[in-house]
């Protein structure tokens, strides 16, 4: 192995060990289903995250031969329909698992060979890709049927914790910086073009709207979320591995469209992205902090990300990661929702290699998210990184509270 960027390689080589260890837990069957409609059937992510590595790494950056170019396009770019609509492949449609894995462990051996002379830049492409695919293999298996993924040891869930007030923290204006400098380091496409935005005061709820906050709401008419089972008389969750009865201190999963809705029935608002920023890194003093806690340190002390759990955990958990202002869990437990539709800033240029990672979402469906839930990666846990969904998207581990000007 190079000697070059060699804590860029234990990363590398520890994602892809956290993406085996996941594949791993899917049946052999289950690997041609489809968890989520709009979604490609599970054998796709087998293979997309090599064939991800080595078109972007050997055959875009270094210029290698393909050795499997049916493959390299087979597994070369996920999905993103419109909701509602589902793909018409069939499993025999595609590759055995014995032949994912043969291309699989040729890539490896092919991007091993060629680190040395790629730029660090794009390790970096490497490894936040993978550990994205983390996040969106773990939801797209929590809607498999228990019988089709093994059940790993883990902590048991902490569903009776207490559910707090719908109480308000009051936010001064000030600026609030978004976006990232160049100098800063490695960013995708998108968090690039550093500015300040003021932003008026404003108030934010303290902890996320909870799965009982919400539920005020469905017995009112609202829509449950898609995570939601009814059972007799009783709602029930759909967590990664087990059906249990409604966490009420949770918090609530839902679509954009429904936070919004339920932001409407109480009169509020969803935070701007800006806003968002001024409560999670904003202080009184002015000086804003790198992360919600204030240190550079990301540790399981401070949330619920990481892969430190594969549920949520009460929104009263975590105290430690409380923001300057005193509102809480604004990183970690799920992502967060803003009213921000996912636009560039000022200045944006795409990856060379790379060009639609951020481009082909600019629209008017895609909102920005912002936060982390319980498996986003430590490293994605950066100030200006910025996730999005479509607003009608209802698989994702999305979270929101709401705000009064």
């Amino acid at each position: 192995m190079p000697t070059l960027c060699s804590s860029l390689l234990q990363e590398l080589e520890e994602a892809r060990r956290r993406t085996d260890s996941l594949f791993s837990l899917i049946s052999p069957k289950a690997m041609y289903a489809r968890p989520i409609s709009e979604r490609h059937r599970l054998i796709f992510y087998l293979g997309h995250l090599e064939a991800f590595d080595w078109n972007q790494l050997c055959r875009w950056t270094l210029g290698k031969a393909a050795f499997h170019p049916s493959f390299d396009q087979l597994f070369e770019a996920g999905i993103d329909p419109e909701v509602g609509t589902a793909s018409i492949d069939m499993p025999s449609d595609w590759p055995t698992i014995q032949e994912v894995e043969g291309y699989n462990v040729r890539v490896r051996e092919e991007v091993d060979r060629g680190l040395d002379h790629v730029p660090e830049e794009m390790v970096h492409v490497a490894i936040e890709h993978r550990l994205m695919h983390v996040e969106t293999t773990a939801y797209l298996m929590q809607h498999l049927d228990s019988s089709e993924k093994q059940v790993p040891l883990f902590a048991p869930l902490s569903i009776n914790g207490q559910v707090p007030s719908e109480g308000m923290i009051d936010i001064p204006d000030g600026l609030a910086p978004l976006g990232r400098g160049r100098e800063e380091g490695f960013g995708w496409d998108n968090e690039f073009g550093r500015h300040e935005v003021f932003v008026p005061a404003f108030s934010i709820n303290r902890h996320k709207i909870t799965n009982g906050q919400y539920l005020q709401f469905v017995n009112e008419g609202g829509a449950p979320p898609r995570h939601w089972k009814r059972q007799g008389d009783q709602w029930m969750l759909e967590t990664m591995f087990h059906q249990v009865p409604l966490p009420l201190s949770w918090p609530v999963y839902v679509t954009h469209e429904q936070a919004r809705a339920y932001a409407d029935w109480k009169g509020r608002a969803l935070p701007t992205e800006a806003q968002f920023h001024r409560a999670a890194y904003g202080t009184p003093d002015g000086v804003d902090l790198p992360f919600s806690w204030g240190t550079d340190f990301v540790g399981p002390t401070f949330g619920n990300f990481d892969f430190h759990a594969w549920d949520p955990k009460p929104v009263t958990a975590d105290p430690h990661g409380t923001s300057a202002f005193g509102v809480a869990q604004l990183v970690g437990n799920g992502w967060e929702w803003t009213s921000t539709l996912f636009h560039p800033f000022e200045g944006f240029h795409p990856l060379s290699t790379y060009p639609g990672y951020s481009a082909r979402f600019f629209d008017q469906d895609h909102y920005v998210v912002k936060g982390g839930g319980p498996q986003t990666a430590s490293r994605l846990l950066r100030r200006s990184f910025r996730n999005w969904f479509r607003q009608g998207y209802s698989y994702a581990h999305t979270s929101f509270r709401c705000v009064t000007v």
